[in-house]
C-alpha cells in the first residue's frame, strides 16, 4: 500500500478526529451490557442499528465540520474505489455484533481517505481507554507511543490471524477462509479467527501478532489497519503480493520478516 505524505492540515486535523472518537466511544460505552441483547436476528440487528445511529450523532458532525468539503461513506459494508476526493471511511462500531452479545472486542475508527488512500486515521478502544492512530508519513502510536510490527521472520514462529469480513458473504469465500486458516494452521505456529478485522490489524501495528488476512474488500474494516501496519513498518499487499487499494480483492498485512512466506501459503488458495 502506497499512502500519501500528510500535510500540516492532517497534523492538526488529527487532534479533532481523535477527540471525536472517543466521544463517540463514550456514547458507545454507554450502551454496552455484559448480557448479550436480542434473542433474534431481528432484534439483533435492531440493536446494531441503534448503535450506529446513536455513535454517528456524535461522530459525524465533528469530522465533515473540521474538514470542509469532506464527504461522508455510508455504506460501512461497501467495498470498492470512492470517486476522488475526502472521503470519512467510518465504523460507528467496529465489532458491533461483539458489543451486542456482551463481548469486549469493539472500537470505534475514524479514516480520512484522500483519492483512494488513507492518510489519517483514529482507533478508539472504549473499554481500555486506548486510542490508536496514524498519520501517513509521520508512523502510527497507541496513546502517543511509537509502535512498531514484529521483527518475527520465520513463519514456523507467528501469530497469524483472519475473520469473516460481514454476514452473508458467498459459500466460496466461506470455503477460502476454512481452507486458509487450515494451510496457516499447517505452517505457521498459531491462527487466530475473530471479528472484527481492525482489532487484529491494531496487534499487527503493536507487534503481538505477525499477519492478517481477508478474502474481502470490505473498506470500513480495513483502511484504519492497513495504515496503521503500513505506518509501524509493516508490509501491506493484497494475497498475490501486489500493493493493496480499495480496488483490491483481498488483503494482506504482516510483519516484514513472514510476509512473503506467508503470500505464498495464501496465494493459491485465493486465486
Amino acid at each position: 500500500m502506497s499512502v500519501a505524505p500528510s500535510s500540516d492540515l492532517d497534523r492538526a486535523l488529527l487532534d479533532t478526529v481523535t477527540a471525536a472518537v472517543r466521544a463517540a466511544g463514550a456514547t458507545l460505552r454507554e450502551r454496552f451490557t455484559a448480557d448479550a441483547r436480542g434473542s433474534g436476528l431481528d432484534e439483533i440487528v435492531g440493536e446494531i442499528h441503534a448503535n450506529d445511529a446513536a455513535v454517528l450523532d456524535v461522530l459525524m458532525p465533528p469530522l465533515l465540520t473540521d474538514r470542509p468539503g469532506s464527504r461522508w461513506a455510508e455504506d460501512e459494508l461497501a467495498g470498492g474505489a470512492l470517486p476522488p476526493g475526502e472521503w470519512w471511511v467510518v465504523d460507528p462500531a467496529e465489532g458491533n455484533i461483539n458489543h451486542v452479545h456482551g463481548m469486549p472486542d469493539w472500537a470505534v475508527t475514524a479514516t480520512l481517505v484522500r483519492d483512494n488512500r488513507p492518510v489519517l486515521t483514529a482507533v478508539h478502544l472504549p473499554l481500555t481507554g486506548e486510542t490508536y492512530t496514524a498519520v501517513a508519513g509521520l508512523g502510527a502510536r497507541l496513546d502517543g507511543r511509537p509502535l512498531r510490527v514484529s521483527a518475527k521472520n520465520d513463519l514456523a514462529a507467528a501469530l497469524t490471524g483472519t475473520g469473516q469480513a460481514k454476514p452473508g458473504e458467498d459459500e466460496r469465500t466461506f470455503r477460502r477462509i476454512g481452507a486458509s486458516v487450515t494451510a496457516m494452521l499447517v505452517a505457521g505456529l498459531v491462527v487466530r479467527v475473530s471479528v472484527p478485522a481492525t482489532l487484529q490489524l491494531i496487534h499487527v501495528a503493536a507487534g503481538r501478532m505477525d499477519a492478517f488476512w481477508q478474502f474481502s474488500d470490505v473498506r470500513s474494516g480495513l483502511v484504519a489497519g492497513a495504515l496503521l501496519v503500513a505506518e509501524a513498518g509493516g508490509t501491506v499487499t493484497d494475497i498475490d503480493g501486489a500493493p493493496w487499494s480499495l480496488t483490491s480483492r483481498d488483503f494482506l498485512a504482516a510483519a516484514p520478516g513472514v510476509h512473503a512466506a506467508t503470500a505464498e501459503v495464501l496465494a493459491p488458495i485465493a486465486a
